[in-house]
């Protein structure tokens, strides 16, 4: 077995930072709900998973306000992707954005169909996941340029809880088909 280097072990440190957070999110959320009780009709769930996606959303509006900022105070770079190779900073800021983007479109799923598939009872894991989405882009942003270990607890914070709630809306969703 080969050893890991510091760096992967800051990784690994950060990756399992985000699986006890995710735990905590989602199963914890589920089995103690904090948020509610709530109505069981479609109506509050669809709120519920509404109002959730908003945070990571507002996470992707401010990651393309950076790169707009960025790109109106630097004529190198004002012209945009599609006309400029676009310096450094700029590309960092892109790849910020990118990573957010492909984070959000899954959240948002996960959101949905937990609100919409899961017992009412359990829609606390919900509101909690989009919290640490937010926290979790907080750390990811302000870690990206220190390298992997510094990011990788704002990236499980993320893509840890939304991953799980998938996982664990597919087993469930799958048992009721089976055994209806």
């Amino acid at each position: 077995m080969r050893h890991l280097s510091a760096h992967q072990r800051g990784v690994l440190r950060g990756m399992a930072a985000g699986a006890i957070v995710a735990a905590v999110v989602v199963w914890g959320g589920a089995f103690v709900d904090v948020f509610g009780p709530f109505d069981n009709d479609l109506a509050t769930r669809l709120s519920i998973a509404s109002g959730a996606s908003l945070l990571p959303a507002l996470c992707l509006m401010v990651a393309i306000g950076r790169i707009a900022k960025h790109r109106f105070f630097h004529a190198a770079d004002i012209d945009g992707a599609g006309l400029t190779e676009g310096s450094s900073r700029v590309q960092l800021l892109r790849a910020l954005a990118q990573n957010t983007h492909e984070q959000v479109m899954l959240a948002v799923v996960a959101y949905f169909a937990w609100a919409l598939l899961m017992p009412i009872d359990t829609l606390s894991s919900v509101v909690l996941a989009a919290i640490a989405f937010v926290l979790g882009r907080i750390l990811f942003f302000t870690g990206y340029e220190r390298g992997a270990p510094a990011r990788s607890l704002g990236f499980t914070a993320c893509f840890y809880p939304t991953a799980l709630m998938l996982a664990t809306v597919a087993v469930v969703g799958t048992s009721r088909w089976l055994f209806a």
